[in-house]
């Protein structure tokens, strides 16, 4: 599961990035918020697997300047034992499986180039299964992983699905104007399709579209497909005002998060948008 995180975390973890031996007091200070609230929030972060607080330590400070990257060709067979038995050598420093050319990644480091050709022939020399190695020397990190900036999110997504041009043109101005990334479809089914090839934060949907009932079977097949289900959706519809009021079930349990008589004001649609994206 992603976890989400607001603009406070994302404060808090630069601060920690930057010095992780920096108390919750201090960055309480520089951010403004109360020392329970950081505390909380770290706790949180740690526990839900968000952040792991460590020393990284620096290897040419500490007498191993020759950091390499070496890329193996493994037989398939072997390559979770060769990866194992690689590991737990004092100078291997990360270990990754990969796709694509190379089998595996190793990232280590050492006191001179006596000690990786050492590496090199012996030990990596020593393990059946490695078919054939590639050795990169690690000139100078541009930017390493306590560098690494969670990306921010873009504006969230809205799928407007209405066969009425003039709604679909007014709301997507109304939703536009608040930063809001709007898509528009014209049926249930073609909402279904786009909910697939690019998953909305939110969906708007009509009832009546290409049947009197067509926002209704369409919010019953979002409900039972585990990857669509828990996408909030606001249905707004003027059946209710119609001959077809007596088709709507309103004694019936229906899955959405909000529901709307059309016309909608702009302040209340708004409002709506903001409470169901929350």
């Amino acid at each position: 599961m992603v976890m989400v995180v607001d603009t406070i975390d994302r404060q808090i973890i630069r601060q920690l990035q930057a010095d992780g031996r920096r108390t919750n007091v201090e960055i309480a200070r520089v951010l403004g918020l109360s020392e329970a609230t950081v505390r909380k929030r770290i706790d949180r972060l740690v526990s839900e697997g968000a952040i792991r607080i460590t020393a990284l330590p620096n290897p040419a400070c500490l007498g191993c300047p020759v950091d390499v990257l070496i890329s193996l060709s493994v037989e398939t067979s072997r390559l979770e034992e060769v990866g194992r038995q690689i590991a737990v050598l004092p100078a291997t420093r990360r270990v990754f499986l990969v796709a694509g050319d190379a089998d595996l990644f190793v990232q280590a480091c050492f006191p001179s180039n006596e000690d990786l050709l050492r590496f090199l022939t012996v030990d990596l020399g020593g393990i059946a299964g490695i078919t054939g190695t590639s050795t990169q020397h690690l000139l100078r990190a541009i930017k390493g992983e306590a560098d690494w900036r969670i990306p921010e999110p873009g504006p969230p997504r809205i799928l407007l699905a209405d066969d009425d041009p003039d709604f679909v043109e007014t709301t997507r101005l109304v939703l536009e104007s608040q930063g809001y990334e709007v898509q528009a479809v014209a049926s249930g089914d073609d909402a279904l399709v786009a909910m697939r090839e690019a998953r909305p934060d939110l969906v708007i949907l009509d009832v009546m579209m290409r049947g009197v009932l067509d926002g209704l079977h369409t919010v019953d097949t979002i409900a039972s497909d585990s990857a669509l289900r828990d996408i909030p959706i606001m249905m707004v519809s003027s059946i209710l005002d119609t001959d077809h009021a007596d088709l709507f079930p309103t004694d019936q349990y229906i899955p959405v998060t909000e529901f709307l008589c059309k016309p909608v004001a702009a302040a209340t649609l708004l409002a709506t948008v903001r409470a169901a994206l929350r």
